[in-house]
């Protein structure tokens, strides 16, 4: 609930008052106006001019109104720019960070933090396991929300913040929509295809959303390995190149089916299906220069890759007369991975001596139920309490077969079982203490239930809960007539992040060339979740239409923090995840934008938005300097501009993240570097169907690199940096509606 009047109440208002003044024979206009004498006689023949009356809908901003605090891109925002991922839209939000170790994929930020710190939700429901945000297409995607502060709704599992994507809902009356487009750069190529269908007849409605891509790459890559004795000399040198071919292809199928039942009474069923397949060839040629060489120097790795995911979701909303509203849902998930790799090695006398298949085969299944009962006790007073609660499954087997065996026994399968059982419930009170002033208070408590067992590593249980309160308030400075205003936010939140799945299964993931920079990974089954106290606060300052500067500050307070730390045991090097003691991140962020009217009188039709974000975070239990949390992005900053003329829309956006060394841990450290990235596009439209979009993208070449060190007083140190190039993507993108 927003602490003004909803689009529905100012609909439902204007229909009110023109209801009555069309009752006493009036026109609105009347209504204002004095009574007067009849009109001379020459103007009785004329045509009265109707005047209607409409409710402000589009007046009203989640942004601005709504008590919790809120960040909407609208799907105008989405499809801007011709991306076809949606990790290439959520780059230039401000605020939020894309991080990409090799320049596919990436890891969704919030206050520069990751790895389970940011909620990513899709619908309101957590994102699986083996979902890949890559392959979501901004097209199948109605709107996305940037929650900075915790709301009981959704789950509290957001530390540094959530972002819910909200996939296509709208139903128009009728609506056919097609775009084909093609990309391409010096890495490769791929063509994308988009159809939006959507009608209505009578009660019953329906919106589909379709959308394939395929992107193929070609590169090579290069690497640096050294490493130093305990007295400092170098005992190590090894150069590596990585060339890489392959491609990417997914598929998104959305249909969305309504019925209305009868006044205030509607069902609804929401399928999301996902197909992505990614193949990949490298080949890893090591020279060694100084020292001993690793044990596969020349190792060839062919990977296929492909996964299915399906949900659906059975929807009823009813409304009753006292102003009650029921939400009610029920839905079902499934997934299948499989990835197959082959693995092979050569001797310098082209003796092979690695030849191996691994085949991992994973299935998933999930039921979950959410509810929500709201009422409004008075005007701009609302209660609501509900639950969230599931089931999910997961089954995997891992089979490996060594051609060079011979006759020798096989390694064992792994067989491994895991179930996640978790329940919430929450409540909400929202209400206008004045005009001015508005409060959100909300309770969750969530508790989570893993249990996983295989025949490599026996039966490993977790439990945990927590209860979150939040206090979240929002006052408005009163404004002077026909300006714009200020106002002060606050909020106070406690928040969480459970260890995931594959962090409490203690099943080993084992490394070819296995190094202090490569480890083996293992999950730790006694692993607790992360207990954080949040306080955020914002001023807004609204000086004219469409014009914002806002001010936001930031901290939260961890308890009982994840670090995985690598360690040498009976032979190998481990990575493995443990609690430590605390840590402690802030962040401030400045964000600003308007129109060039705003300032400068006669001005062309140019919108300017611009964001910095300053992010700080210490852990305890490691030494300074650069002791981050998470590897944390330090500084974000986001300029952007559109302009509008005649048929042409064009702008551009530019990024710069900094980089910097992070202390991992008492032995780790890792080191990002600075990166810059400008997109531009340009949109002309033919007709109001027909229209061209062209965008350009990392139009200033900017590579991805990477580096990890790892240092021992009793082993010295080894590095391990790539460099992972990519080229200026072209993308053009043909729209029409039919």
């Amino acid at each position: 609930m927003s602490p003004v009047l909803s689009p529905f109440r100012l609909t439902a208002l204007a229909a009110a008052i023109s209801l009555s003044l069309s009752s006493h024979g009036v026109s609105a206009q009347e209504a204002q106006a004095p009574v007067r004498a009849d009109p001379p006689k020459a103007e009785q023949g004329k045509k009265i001019q109707q005047v209607e009356v409409k409710g402000a809908a589009d007046s009203y901003d989640p942004r601005r109104d709504d008590t919790a605090t809120k960040v909407v891109i609208n799907s105008e925002e989405l499809t801007k720019y011709g991306d076809t991922s949606v990790l290439d839209v959520l780059k230039r939000v401000p605020g939020i960070t894309v991080n990409s170790a090799n320049g596919r994929g990436g890891e969704i930020r919030m206050r520069g933090l990751g790895a389970g710190y940011t909620q990513i939700l899709v619908n309101g429901e957590r994102a699986p396991a083996g979902f890949s945000m890559e392959s979501l297409a901004p097209d199948s995607i109605e709107r996305i929300e940037v929650l900075r502060a915790a709301s009981a709704e959704f789950s509290t599992q957001s530390v540094a913040g959530t972002i819910n994507v909200i996939l296509k809902r709208s139903v128009k009356n009728r609506m056919r929509e097609l775009k084909l487009a093609m990309q391409g750069s010096s890495n490769g190529w791929g063509p994308n295809a988009n159809l939006q269908l959507s009608d209505r007849d009578g009660g019953f409605s329906y919106s589909v959303s379709a959308n394939a891509a395929q992107d193929r790459f070609e590169f090579e890559s290069s690497g640096v390995e050294r490493g130093t004795a305990p007295d400092g000399s170098v005992n190590m040198l090894r150069t590596m190149v990585l060339p890489q071919k392959g491609k990417f292809s997914f598929l998104n199928l959305s249909p969305r089916l309504n019925w209305t039942l009868g006044q205030d009474n509607t069902l609804t069923s929401q399928t999301f299906i996902n197909l992505n397949r990614f193949n990949n060839r490298f080949f890893q040629p090591t020279t060694t220069l100084i020292g001993p060489p690793p044990l596969y120097p020349n190792l060839l790795t062919e990977a296929d890759n492909e996964g299915n995911y399906l949900r659906s979701d059975l929807m009823w909303a009813r409304k009753f007369e006292d102003g009650a509203k029921l939400d009610l849902k029920i839905g079902i998930s499934a997934g299948a991975s499989d990835a197959l790799s082959h693995r092979g090695a050569w001797a310098a006398n082209n003796a092979p001596i690695l030849d191996t298949d691994i085949d991992i085969e994973g299935r998933e299944r999930g039921l979950n139920s959410t509810g929500k009962y709201a009422r409004t006790l008075q005007k701009g007073h609302t209660l609501a309490f509900g639950w969230d609660g599931g089931v999910d499954t997961r089954d995997d087997l891992r089979t490996e077969r060594d051609a060079l065996r011979g006759a020798a026994p096989q390694p064992a399968d792994e067989r491994s079982e895991a179930r996640v059982k978790r329940l919430a419930m929450f409540a909400q009170d929202e209400w206008n203490i004045t005009p001015q002033w508005s409060m959100y208070l909300g309770a969750r408590w969530e508790g989570i239930r893993t249990h996983a067992e295989g025949n490599t590593f026996g039966v490993a249980d977790n439990s945990s809960s927590v209860w979150s309160p939040i206090m979240q308030t929002l006052y408005k400075f009163p404004a002077a007539k026909g300006k714009g205003g200020d106002q002060l936010r606050l909020a106070l939140t406690r928040t969480y992040k459970a260890p995931g799945l594959q962090s409490l299964s203690p099943r080993r993931v084992t490394n070819e060339n296995n190094s202090s920079t490569e480890p083996d990974f293992q999950g730790n089954p006694n692993l607790k979740p992360e207990l954080a106290f949040g306080i955020d606060a914002a001023y807004e300052h609204y000086w004219a239409e469409g014009a914002l500067v806002s001010v936001s500050v930031s901290s939260r307070r961890i308890s009982d923090f994840t670090r995985t730390l690598v360690f040498f045991e009976n032979g190998r090097w481990i990575a493995m995840p443990t609690n430590q003691d605390s840590a402690v991140t802030r962040s401030l962020e400045i964000e600003t934008r308007f129109p060039l009217k705003a300032i400068m009188e006669n001005a062309p039709a140019v919108d300017l938005r611009a964001s910095i974000n300053r992010n700080w975070s210490r852990v305890e239990s490691v030494p300074g300097p650069d002791n981050r949390l998470d590897q944390q992005t330090p500084l974000t900053v986001n300029l952007s501009a559109d302009y509008k003329v005649g048929q042409l829309t064009t702008g551009g956006s530019f990024v710069f993240r900094q980089g910097g060394e992070t202390r991992v841990s008492v032995n780790q450290r890792a080191y990002a570097w600075a990166r810059r990235d400008l997109d531009l596009y340009a949109l002309w439209k033919f007709d109001p169907k027909r229209q061209l979009r062209f965008a350009i993208s990392n139009a200033l070449r900017q590579d991805f690199l990477a580096e990890n060190t790892y240092e021992d007083a009793r082993f010295g140190t080894q590095t391990r940096s790539f460099v992972f190039p990519q080229g200026v993507r072209y993308r053009a993108t043909y729209e029409l509606k039919f």
